[in-house]
């Protein structure tokens, strides 16, 4: 049986964030959108209070804490400012790669500044020919003079111009596709490694995201992290960690939406009477309340099978699918109470709107989930 409830540590945990993200985040976040100002104050300022090393083990900095935690966290912050939080999970990803599958030496150098708050990390699997088909990337990895030579284009790398180490999936054996696929650690400050500007996005604007280019990047021997050609299987396993986190940010913008239209329909007179008198709209927020708490209840899940060890990829899944789509559902509702103040930037949900629809589309498309999960079913089905 699974418990839904938190504990009286992770209450306080979620009480903490959430005052520093009404207090700290919110009034800049508008004006962050609209500059594309990085948020480097509040990024600073969450890893000197530990959140970016949380669920990394103590004896490398971090907080030791359960992914619940982790996920009750970006939910508090992504109800605020989704661009602080996908900053935060990027960063997850390469800390979370390290943690399961590199070696003590690895962890100690490279793991242990991030789980501290002392640098930023960056996931670099996508490319301009690889996005959802993540098997067919073509950075190539070349061993050579007891070391190895990177080259290729990386692409909608979070976090990928400012990270102090980034974990790099490239090709060391072309031959099986996906099979051939290994994870090396990159610092950020490596030779050959070309930074690009920060993408002018639909949402999330004040986050990082760039391309990169390695051009003849030469790492040691120990840059690899793991067995050569297990990198696929190993992303695969972060990816389905990142499902759950993306799921939690979905439902912080999608509690984000509820919030904003209920004190809408309260302040807002239609016809002589507060619109929130009105049928039409009373059902809408019905529907958004509910839908968002079944997200809740399907991202808590698959966070605590996490944390109990078991497979999850398909609970992650379905959490990441069923969240994603819910928060966009919840931002269509929210401008469309707003009515016309909805689609001006006076008002937040506009921007919800904006920052919601990624979520449908990181992490792996809605399309990609549905195949995660029938495939699964499928599987499970012709075993019985």
């Amino acid at each position: 049986m699974i418990d839904f409830e938190l504990s009286a540590e992770q209450k306080t945990l979620q009480e903490r964030v959430r005052e520093f993200a009404d207090l700290e985040l919110a009034p800049g976040a508008a004006q962050r959108d609209a500059s594309g100002e990085f948020p480097a104050r509040a990024v600073k300022k969450l890893q000197e209070m530990g959140f970016f090393g949380l669920i990394f083990p103590a004896r490398y900095g971090g907080g030791g804490r359960d992914f619940v935690s982790y996920v009750t966290v970006v939910e508090e912050l992504a109800r605020v400012d989704a661009s602080v939080t996908i900053t935060l999970l990027a960063h997850t990803l390469c800390a979370s790669h390290l943690d399961a599958f590199a070696s003590h030496e690895q962890k100690e150098r490279f793991l242990a500044p991030l789980a501290r708050g002392e640098g930023l990390g960056a996931w670099a699997l996508s490319e301009p020919e690889a996005g959802s088909d993540a098997g067919g990337i073509r950075t190539s990895a070349v061993s050579e003079e007891g070391g190895w030579r990177l080259d290729g284009k990386k692409y909608f790398i979070s976090n990928g111009s400012r990270a102090d180490t980034l974990v790099v999936m490239a090709v060391t054996d072309p031959h099986p596709g996906a099979d051939g696929i290994s994870a090396f650690i990159v610092p950020g400050a490596v030779e050959g490694l070309d930074k690009g500007k920060n993408l002018d996005k639909l949402g999330y604007r004040s986050s990082d995201t760039v391309a990169l280019m390695l051009k003849k990047v030469r790492l040691p021997q120990e840059a690899l992290i793991g067995p050569k050609n297990q990198g696929f299987p190993q992303a695969m396993q972060v990816l389905a960690a990142g499902r759950v986190g993306m799921a939690a940010m979905a439902l912080g913008i999608g509690r984000a939406c509820l919030e904003q239209s209920i004190d809408y329909l309260h302040r807002r007179s239609a016809f002589g009477h507060p619109i929130a008198d009105f049928q039409a709209l009373q059902w809408m927020v019905a529907d958004m309340a509910t839908e968002l708490d079944a997200a809740r209840l399907l991202t808590l899940r698959a966070a605590r099978l996490k944390d109990r060890g078991v497979p999850f990829s398909r609970e992650a899944s379905m959490a990441k699918l069923y969240a994603s789509e819910a928060a966009m559902r919840a931002a269509l509702k929210a401008v469309q109470m707003h009515g016309g103040n909805g689609y001006t930037r006076a008002f937040p949900v506009e921007r919800y709107f904006r920052e919601a629809k990624l979520c449908e589309i990181g992490e792996g498309t809605s399309e990609i989930q549905r195949l995660v999960i029938a495939r699964s079913l499928l599987k499970e089905g012709a075993r019985q």
